[in-house]
């Protein structure tokens, strides 16, 4: 691939991800894009992404390869593993020769079975937020060059960013439409005060503590209790 081919492919990358990055955004898809575009681009093996779920473990979500062995290795990679060791310290790792060195046994025998030699571990991580990690696996006919893993580190920063603020926008959707029930909910206790007090006769604080008596000894909500009171379908 010429250089001026594989800066090409790179930016039609990015614009894709760019792209991809909007409301109701499907994750999976990207991800999958991602670990495709990195086969393909830096001419890897395979390529694999791992995601924690929000548990602190490591979930196999995206991959190149769906063979049983390939995809038994990888997930042993996410439980000891340079991956899951990119995940937990936010630096990335590379494993040159899984033939040499110590560490992760396991995972250097599961990859040598399937033909892997080398392994490069990037995270996918934005400040003090860890989400995950990318891991390129590579043969002796694949070697990554230092301008491909800035370039794979690149791309998976740009996911990261991506799927951490469509996070944030679903959590602040989440708080907004608790405090917008919240409010709702003071609406219909203020109607429900106000139907129990005319009722009764009783001041507002009165036809409260009796929304509150009442709610409290059937275990229901006091919005709930409210709403039926408004809706007539109690009498407190």
């Amino acid at each position: 691939m010429n250089e001026e081919t594989r800066e090409d492919r790179l930016l039609d990358v990015f614009v894709k991800l760019a792209d991809t990055l909007v409301d109701d955004f499907d994750v999976v898809d990207l991800l999958q894009m991602l670990v495709e575009t990195c086969e393909s681009t830096f001419d890897v093996s395979a390529a694999a992404l791992l995601l924690d779920a929000g548990d602190g473990e490591l979930d196999l979500v995206a991959s190149t390869s769906h063979e049983s062995r390939t995809v038994e290795m990888i997930v042993l990679g996410a439980e000891d593993g340079p991956c899951v060791d990119a995940f937990r310290t936010g630096a990335a790792l590379v494993v040159p020769d899984l033939r040499e060195g110590s560490g992760w046994e396991r995972f250097r025998r599961a990859g040598l079975e399937n033909g892997f030699t080398s392994v490069h571990a990037l995270p996918m991580r934005l400040r003090q937020t860890s989400i995950g990690a990318l891991t390129l696996f590579e043969n002796d006919a694949s070697r990554l060059e230092e301008r491909d893993v800035r370039a794979a580190q690149a791309l998976a920063d740009v996911a990261t960013i991506g799927i951490l603020q469509d996070r944030a926008v679903r959590e602040s959707e989440t708080v907004r439409m608790q405090l917008q029930h919240a409010l709702d909910s003071r609406i219909v206790i203020e109607q429900a005060k106000g139907v129990v007090a005319y009722t009764h006769d009783v001041d507002m604080d009165e036809a409260f503590r009796r929304i509150r008596g009442h709610a409290r000894s059937s275990r229901q909500a006091i919005s709930e209790v409210a709403r039926a009171v408004v809706e007539r379908r109690i009498i407190i």
